[in-house]
């Protein structure tokens, strides 16, 4: 297997994205009187975008009849304050370096909608390296659908079983596997304590940014890492 191209899923894998979901659920709470969440809790959470988070701060899911009006509000101020305190894990700038150094392309697989993936990417000044940017609004299924897998590759020019896809959730394997791509958790996401990431059928597992290395140099060598 030669990997050629590196796919990342956004919140939780490439981007620290829970410092800013979580302050936007903590000034809701404060506004109604509540104790801000830590950051392990929402951490928790935070891959599961908008609604998981509401339904961490105020135990409402979309069929509650305020769970429109506090969808708004919180996507109202995330989308003023996404790049206050968003940065990419420790170690992925050099990884990312790495990839453009080496001819190796990467891009990004999200649901989060493209209305803030693209500022917020824009602001990390990697709009312009990325091969390929798919958005959760970008077609018409959203992970653990393939299209969006197989669309990144379209964009990108290359082959799915020369790419490996990089997610924090269960949905990001799923997808990677139904488009016969190979797929690695990163455990040093936005695990849950009911998530069981090695029942997800993935190719292998990450603990720091800095190990997706091993993969893509043995993988063009023939060997496979040993999985953590």
């Amino acid at each position: 297997m030669t990997i050629d191209t590196v796919l990342f899923d956004l919140d939780g894998t490439l981007v620290d994205t829970a410092p800013d979901l979580g302050a936007a659920l903590n000034v809701m709470r404060r506004r109604r009187g509540l104790s801000p969440l830590s950051a392990t809790e929402v951490r928790q959470q935070a891959s599961h975008g908008a609604q998981g988070l509401l339904r961490l701060g105020f135990s409402v899911d979309a069929r509650h009849p305020e769970f429109a009006a506090l969808r708004r509000e919180f996507l109202d101020h995330y989308s003023v304050h996404l790049t206050d305190n968003s940065p990419l894990f420790a170690g992925m700038a050099e990884v990312l370096a790495h990839f453009d150094a080496h001819d190796i392309k990467w891009g990004v697989v999200t649901n989060k909608p493209a209305q803030y993936t693209e500022p917020l990417l824009a602001h990390l000044g990697l709009t312009g390296r990325a091969a390929c940017i798919v958005s959760g609004d970008t077609c018409a299924h959203a992970k653990p659908h393939p299209a969006p897998v197989l669309h990144a590759c379209e964009i990108a020019g290359v082959k799915v079983e020369n790419c490996l896809y990089v997610g924090d959730a269960e949905r990001d394997v799923q997808a990677a596997n139904a488009a016969g791509m190979p797929a690695l958790v990163a455990l040093y996401g936005y695990l849950g304590q009911d998530d069981s990431p090695l029942e997800w059928g993935a190719r292998g597992y990450i603990n720091a940014p800095v190990e997706l290395l091993d993969w893509v140099c043995q993988a063009d060598r023939g060997d496979a890492p040993a999985t953590n």
